[in-house]
């Protein structure tokens, strides 16, 4: 049998003056949260705003359904 999969998309904003400052205490929580919910951490990844500047951080994650 195929493994079905669930998937959710958390976005974290960037902070400070040009931007990518990020609060990893409230990463580390949500991440945290959702690992004890069953969800799995696959892949994490920044957004540009302008000029190499990040403004979102994108975290996908799965669980079987």
């Amino acid at each position: 049998m195929t493994t079905r999969w669930s998937y959710k998309v958390l976005k974290f904003e960037s902070g400070g003056f040009m931007g990518g400052l990020l609060d990893e205490k409230d990463l580390n929580e949500q991440l945290d949260r959702m690992g004890s919910e069953g969800w799995e951490l696959v892949s994490c990844f920044d957004t540009n705003s302008s000029h190499g500047r990040t403004r979102f951080v994108v975290a996908v994650l799965k669980r079987p359904v």
